[in-house]
């Protein structure tokens, strides 16, 4: 069973380049595609799983969580594509609206631009989002206490407990990877049981993803796809992403506005 005229390395880049396109490859479908074996298919994604390029799961592969860079270096990361994401992210918010901003150096950049005319509580776990925050005029500032993590939140029992006593009008995650079939994902356990709470005290739940992390998967999921209520997304995600997206029912929000 072998009639795929293409050669094995032309063939690993083909998968992967339908991965970054839709976010995930199933086995069985690639085999009868190409008129081959699942078990050479099987073969190609541990060749790309080994160079890093995508993660193996039951059935096929997605695409492999970025590894996450220390916060000061990824608040100068993808500067435009951030900027998109803002400028979509507040033409979302209402005025007077409760809103719960997670650590992260897009919700960074966010907070920095929050229109003060909304007069917006936030309440974050992230001192450098709620110094973003105060500067602007109009907007109260609530920060949660605890110990500060690596990404540059407060986690822990004191913050859980924080949070848990919260009402949100929208939560802003901070999110590691989202997957076009599992939802939002942390790669950090006691961050993640903290994001969770965040997504439990939250009425809307609106996720601003940098391209990179779509269609991936980390170790922690955080909310699943029915949590999620609009999706941000920039410029250069790949249209097909985006579609899948749309079709679990979640608002998707190309950018600029």
């Amino acid at each position: 069973m072998n009639s795929d005229p293409t050669l094995p390395a032309e063939r690993t880049q083909l998968i992967l380049q339908e991965l970054r396109q839709q976010g995930r490859v199933v086995a069985a479908e690639l085999a009868r595609r190409y008129g081959i074996s699942e078990d050479s298919i099987r073969r190609d994604l541990r060749e790309l799983a080994a160079q890093g390029l995508c993660q193996r799961v039951y059935g096929g592969a997605v695409l492999p969580a970025p590894k996450a860079a220390p916060l000061r270096e990824r608040m100068t990361q993808d500067r435009t594509g951030k900027d998109e994401l803002t400028a979509r992210v507040c033409t979302l918010l209402q005025p007077g609206q409760v809103l719960l901003i997670d650590a992260g150096s897009t919700n960074l950049a966010i907070a920095q631009q929050l229109p003060g005319a909304l007069g917006l509580t936030v309440i974050t776990n992230a001192p450098q989002i709620a110094t973003a925050a105060a500067w602007q005029d109009g907007t109260t500032v609530q920060l949660i206490g605890g110990r500060l993590a690596a990404g540059g939140g407060a986690v822990g029992a004191e913050a859980l407990a924080q949070v848990q006593h919260l009402r949100a009008d929208v939560f802003l995650p901070g999110p590691c990877a989202v997957d076009v079939d599992t939802g939002v994902w942390a790669m950090d356990a006691e961050e993640a049981t903290l994001k969770r709470a965040m997504v439990a005290c939250s009425s809307r739940i609106i996720v601003a993803a940098t391209t990179e992390k779509l269609g991936a998967r980390g170790n922690w999921q955080i909310a699943g796809l029915d949590d999620i209520d609009d999706l941000v997304l920039t410029t250069s995600a790949p249209p097909a992403l985006a579609a899948r997206f749309r079709a679990a029912g979640i608002a998707v929000h190309p950018t600029p506005p």
